[in-house]
């Protein structure tokens, strides 16, 4: 499956962990948004539900097993490029998670998993919009 230029949208999920005031992100090891920090997650395997594909996703990004506990909002990302046209199109269905077990490491399509103040967010370079949603659903009462 082509990531770039894709003939329509990619279906992929991501976990929004969040444990005594602070939020588990990750900082992305490949393109798009090379460098930036965003949430731990990832595209939808082919007769994968999606919340097996959160707890893989998580596991496999951030070494941690955690528990799906609701869907909390849908995020497109469109990253065009120079031309105008969509380089990169997700549709993502981003989950509130708990954390079961494991251990804190970053996985192989991260370069560091760290987490942080939900006060300091502002401090990080995140994925466009990704401050603004979670602001967004973290109002809404996690």
């Amino acid at each position: 499956m082509e990531r770039r230029y894709p003939e329509r949208p990619l279906l992929g999920v991501g976990a929004i962990i969040v444990e005594d005031g602070r939020l588990l992100l990750i900082r992305r090891g490949s393109p798009p948004q090379q460098g930036q920090w965003s949430l731990p997650g990832g595209l939808v395997e082919a007769g994968e539900r999606l919340e097996d594909a959160v707890r893989r996703e998580a596991r496999e990004e951030t070494g941690l097993e955690v528990e799906v506990l609701k869907l909390a909002g849908v995020f497109e990302r469109i990253v065009r490029d120079e031309h105008g046209r969509p380089e990169y199109h997700y549709v993502l269905l981003d989950y509130l998670c708990r954390v079961r077990g494991g251990s804190l490491r970053h996985g192989s399509d991260a370069v560091a998993a760290a987490w942080i103040g939900l006060g300091e967010l502002d401090r990080y370079p995140l994925t466009p919009g990704t401050q603004e949603f979670l602001e967004q659903v973290l109002r809404g009462g996690l």
